[in-house]
């Protein structure tokens, strides 16, 4: 397996740290350059860390963590998206201009544990077939970070478009990709 595989791998797996991403860029349509390479790096950090964490564990409890990573992912995006949609209603009901806040320390680590955990399974089979970890991790973080980042000004782009219902539309995207992991998993 070469770098070519791995780098297809980090695109498949970045895919929902860009919808996450365009969600964030939604919620905060003045973000600066700095709070979106938090995000981005976040983001890109948790799913370069995952892989490491899988191939530390390897394959003695890979069927384990198998049964229930993607009632974990599910879990927290649906959490996630749900406070999203809330806060966004709530705030029009009370005529508030409050926003999901992607910035917040336990908003941004749930949605950047929650993107990440497939990478962990990922990390088990890479110790099984014994790819070189640090070029496998600097190649997803680097992929991961520049799809974030791409993701974010995407959302910030759109967001002044649609107004304020692109929050609720956001937190869709989050609900929505927390079905895809279920269903992937569930029945693929």
């Amino acid at each position: 397996m070469g770098i070519v595989f791995i780098f297809l791998l980090a695109i498949g797996l970045s895919f929902d740290t860009f919808a996450v991403s365009i969600s964030s860029g939604l919620s905060l349509s003045k973000i600066s350059f700095i709070n979106a390479c938090k995000i981005a790096f976040s983001l890109a950090f948790f799913q370069s860390l995952m892989p490491l964490v899988g191939w530390f564990i390897g394959s003695q409890v890979k069927d384990y963590m198998m049964a229930f990573d993607h009632w974990i992912a599910f879990g927290l995006l649906l959490l996630l998206g749900l406070k999203m949609i809330y806060e966004s209603l709530e705030a029009r009901r009370k005529g508030e201009e409050k926003k999901f806040n992607p910035l917040n320390i336990y908003v941004l680590l749930g949605m950047s544990l929650a993107t990440s955990i497939d990478a962990l399974a990922v990390g088990l089979s890479f110790a099984l077939l014994g790819i070189h970890i640090l070029v496998a991790l600097f190649i997803i973080g680097a992929v991961t970070f520049i799809i974030s980042m791409t993701g974010i000004l995407v959302g910030k782009k759109t967001s002044g478009r649609f107004g304020k219902q692109m929050e609720i539309i956001g937190g869709l995207i989050l609900i929505g990709i927390g079905i895809k992991i279920l269903i992937q998993h569930l029945y693929f």
